[in-house]
């Protein structure tokens, strides 16, 4: 029996890691896959160029830094709002002090890549007041309900009894 020496491995001989890799594993080929879908150019409206850090593919897309973010941003005018912002498909609104992750949130809903929506946990604390203020005001709708309802039990009642009133 012949044993295999250290340098010897028994993957399949192809030609990468990563396909070794999937090889061995469906939902790592899966994910290669998705990853190397290609991303649509999106062309600036004012020139009709597209952004030099414009990524080819999802994988280079969540390779982007904050700084590429913002310059993508910039370039395509989401970052300083102008007459140009609202006349992409999917504007959005930028401002200082966004972290990593919201920027490739924002700039991933800007070209069209699902899944890129605001969570609902970020859009909850906002909805508090108005929530507050929906029930507050329908506490308020019910309350006059059952004193309209009130004063025309009593206004029949008087109705009915006139002579003792």
């Amino acid at each position: 029996m012949e044993i295999p020496s250290p340098t010897q491995n028994n993957y399949p001989t192809c030609g990468t890691f990563g396909s070794r890799r999937a090889a061995a594993n469906p939902a790592f080929e899966s994910k290669l896959r998705q990853m190397a879908l290609p991303l649509a150019p999106l062309v600036q409206l004012t020139t009709g160029a597209v952004h030099p850090a414009f990524p080819p593919t999802l994988l280079a897309f969540w390779l982007l830094t904050g700084e590429q973010l913002d310059a993508l941003a910039s370039f395509y005018h989401q970052r300083t709002p102008s007459c140009w912002t609202a006349q992409y498909p999917c504007p959005v609104s930028w401002h200082a002090g966004l972290t990593l992750e919201e920027k490739r949130r924002k700039i991933g809903k800007f070209i069209g890549l699902r899944g890129c929506e605001t969570p609902v946990a970020a859009v909850l604390p906002a909805m508090g007041n108005v929530l507050e203020r929906i029930r507050s005001e329908r506490e308020l709708e019910e309350e006059a309900r059952r004193r309209r309802a009130a004063e025309e039990e009593e206004e029949e009642v008087r109705r009915k009894m006139r002579w003792y009133y």
